[in-house]
């Protein structure tokens, strides 16, 4: 690990940084590689750091067609969590928590891994059963979980509206203590570091532009810096999953959504949990910064611009200020949307594609991010030894053919908006 005193660090910043050395290398395209990973994403870095780390693949190129954590690894609410109860989800989820809590250290990178813990709100009796069936199918999956009452919630977060007044009362919520925020960006950078120390080389400002193909067979790729070959090509590109893989001749079961995200000026701390809010689709913590991060529930048509529309900046306003009341007072400092892949079902796809040399990693809804080190995890496996691991098993395509869908319900898309 490179140290840096505090006169060094104070003189490359003054110095505007031109001495600074680079966190990985600033890869040439080869000609041939024997996996090609595209995307320069968290999922797309990660699945490359465990094809090198985990199965020795070390002749690997990530290629992104703008700059490394560019699309929706920088364009999200940071949340990371394993409350998931649908079994497919349940292992995956908690074995990326798992994954969460030593990242740091496996990437010597500081992730800024957050476990602050995050309150599932309840505002009916109904909605407290319903929590304490998640709750109870979680711990008997080896996932920590605790039913709260109203004043166990408010004594944890004060700032939530308890009054008479409230219009969507707390009844009590599901808590999971190990769940919370990571930066976003450093996830990016660390994969990316990490990965390029095996050998792996990461090329930016380089677009996939069509597969090339021998006998069905894909066998590379070609790109606005020339023909790349391949023995074998992933495609972890979050919302262009379907716009790449219609090159290969597929049509996926999968749309295009826009999600959008917010924060407010920054303020002293009055949130160290996070929140999702039962009677509305919002989910809102505090940054470091001090600023509110909010996001609401996902734009109704599809789009594959990354800017999203008045009416979910009306609809989540509204949810979070009949949450937070304070929140009437600031203002909204910045507005981002990212461009989400969303499944029929709501759970991802992590396999081997029906058109030999391809695979596909997709379809994350609003499951991309926490997902990110147990996505490349199984996503490498699968590429390496051309088998679903254990823990992805069920995120097939066959599953909508089969009937055999993983809806949550509750936990990412809400019924009926997809």
């Amino acid at each position: 690990m490179t140290r840096y005193s505090a006169l060094s660090l104070i003189r490359n910043a003054l110095a505007g940084n031109r001495g600074w050395p680079r966190a990985w290398r600033d890869a040439q395209p080869r000609a041939e590689y024997d996996v090609v990973i595209v995307g320069g994403g968290g999922h797309g870095l990660a699945s490359a750091y465990y094809l090198a780390r985990e199965h020795g693949v070390s002749k690997v190129a990530v290629l992104e067609k703008g700059y490394v954590g560019g699309g929706n690894t920088g364009r999200n609410t940071t949340i990371v969590r394993s409350n998931y109860m649908i079994d497919g989800n349940t292992r995956f989820y908690e074995w990326s928590m798992k994954l969460w809590e030593g990242l740091s250290r496996d990437l010597n990178f500081n992730v800024m891994f957050s476990q602050r813990g995050q309150l599932n709100l309840c505002h009916s009796k109904a909605q407290m059963d319903a929590a304490a069936r998640r709750g109870n199918i979680m711990r008997l999956n080896g996932i920590d979980a605790e039913l709260l009452s109203r004043h166990e919630v408010r004594r944890m977060a004060p700032i939530l509206d308890f009054s008479d007044r409230a219009r969507f009362p707390i009844h009590g919520a599901l808590w999971q203590q190990r769940a919370g925020t990571a930066r976003h960006d450093a996830v990016a950078w660390g994969y990316a570091r990490a990965a390029d120390r095996h050998g792996v080389d990461i090329i930016q400002q380089c677009e996939v532009t069509g597969l090339i193909r021998d006998q069905g067979r894909v066998v590379g790729v070609d790109t606005t810096r020339g023909p790349i070959r391949a023995g074998k090509v992933g495609l972890a590109v979050a919302g262009h999953t379907s716009e790449l893989a219609a090159m290969a001749g597929l049509r996926l079961p999968i749309e295009t959504h826009l999600l959008q995200a917010f924060v407010t000026e920054p303020v002293k701390p009055v949130l160290d949990v996070v929140v999702a809010f039962g009677a509305a689709h919002l989910y809102v913590s505090q940054s470091d910064h001090g600023g509110l991060v909010m996001g609401g529930d996902l734009d109704g048509y599809n789009s594959y611009e990354q800017r999203g529309d008045l009416p979910i900046v009306e609809e989540t306003m509204a949810a979070v200020k009949s949450l937070l009341p304070l929140v009437s007072r600031l203002r909204i400092l910045r507005q981002w949307s990212g461009v989400m892949d969303m499944t029929m079902d709501g759970s991802p796809i992590i396999c081997k594609a029906p058109v030999d040399g391809l695979y596909i990693n997709g379809g994350w809804c609003y499951g991309g991010f926490k997902a990110t080190p147990a996505s490349g995890w199984c996503f490498a496996h699968t590429i390496a030894n051309d088998r679903a691991h254990d823990l992805s098993a069920r995120f097939t395509m066959e599953r909508f053919h089969r009937g055999h869908q993983l809806d949550e319900k509750g936990m990412g898309p809400i019924p009926g908006a997809h």
